[in-house]
């Protein structure tokens, strides 16, 4: 069996393993786990109103794993994605709510906002792994909690002085949509998958179709043998630790612009960004396997929320099978074994 085909099964191995495993445990608490699964689909695709919020929420999941994935292909392992996403989420807000522009300047400035925000907050991690090498798994893990305290002190001090959250953005910098809300039943879908979309494709392009992508995941196969042949690995760990932010920082866009409207104090992480990094695993750091994972996680969170109405379980259960499904994308190495045993015995 080919490697090419092996990287299709195994993620789809580890999807029936964790599903099953949860449905063991759903039956072995006393939950009728068919009910459980029958609400969870309808929950997700059960409505077109459910549909428009899954495709809502696979939007953010989609940046935030290419996120996780630009970084790993480059040899990176980028923890900040949720900092950098809640620092793009209010850099996006702030340009929405303190400018009045034209549609066409004030939402591409508000998107780029978040964007460039995000970037600058990973430069750092990328600037102290490339010049003091500085491990980023744990400065990306720090700048978290600075992402999540600074910005609170922002929006309490700068942009809300009497409330716990900001004004609406402006309409002019809003990527909601009557027409994608009238054709979901009022669900939030907004144009923000088509900038997520179009993240996937300039991930691919750079990466496999030009010279700079070459050089990013040299440097992330080898950096001793990527200097020798004249690259400069100093300036393509902070490139890819910079692109990798952006993808982030246009995740938080999405929550800002789309979703919400508004950037708000918060009391812990988003955790789309902690969620981004199992969107990236099941999709094995591929732009279009992130698609098809983010969709699934997506569907997940959503119709998640249909269990204990329709089924009286908890929706707790489904963050069970989505630790599950990490866990069998983890060992992935004794599935590709049981998948070689398997293709050997049929081979005799």
């Amino acid at each position: 069996m080919s490697n090419r085909m092996k990287n299709i099964i195994v993620p789809l191995v580890a999807v029936l393993l964790g599903v099953l495993v949860g449905t063991i445990i759903m039956i072995a608490t006393g939950y009728n786990a068919g009910a459980a699964f029958t609400a969870l689909w309808n929950g997700a695709f059960g409505e077109i109103y459910y549909t428009g919020e899954v495709v809502r929420q696979v939007t953010p999941y989609i940046l935030a794993g290419l996120a996780v994935a630009f970084a790993f292909r480059t040899g990176l392992f980028n923890i900040g994605v949720e900092g950098q996403l809640i620092v793009g989420w209010l850099a996006s807000v702030w340009v929405g709510v303190a400018f009045d522009l034209p549609k066409i300047i004030h939402l591409p400035l508000a998107v780029l906002a978040a964007a460039a925000a995000g970037a600058l907050w990973a430069f750092i991690p990328g600037l102290l792994k490339a010049k003091f090498k500085v491990h980023e798994v744990i400065v990306t893990i720090m700048m978290n909690y600075v992402a999540l305290h600074v910005t609170n002190y922002i929006i309490r001090t700068v942009l809300s002085e009497k409330s716990d959250r900001t004004e609406m953005i402006a309409e002019s910098s809003t990527l909601r949509s009557v027409f994608l809300e009238g054709i979901t039943d009022y669900s939030r879908l907004h144009w923000g998958i088509l900038i997520a979309l179009a993240c996937v494709f300039f991930m691919w392009f750079l990466l496999e179709k030009t010279s700079k992508g070459y050089e990013l995941r040299a440097v992330g196969f080898n950096q001793h043998a990527s200097e020798y042949a004249g690259m400069n690995v100093s300036k393509n760990i902070i490139l890819s630790m910079v692109i990798s932010g952006a993808f982030a920082g246009l995740a938080g866009a999405m929550e800002g612009l789309g979703t919400f409207g508004y950037a708000a104090i918060k009391g812990g992480f988003t955790g789309v960004g902690f969620d981004g990094i199992a969107v990236a695993l099941l999709g094995g750091n591929g732009p279009v396997g992130i698609i098809f994972a983010a969709l699934l996680f997506g569907s997940l969170k959503v119709g998640a929320l249909n269990m204990p109405l329709e089924a009286g379980v908890p929706n707790e259960l489904v963050d069970i099978i989505i630790a599950l499904i990490v866990f069998f994308v983890a060992a992935s190495y004794m599935i590709r074994i049981f998948i070689d045993r398997i293709s050997k015995k049929g081979v005799k």
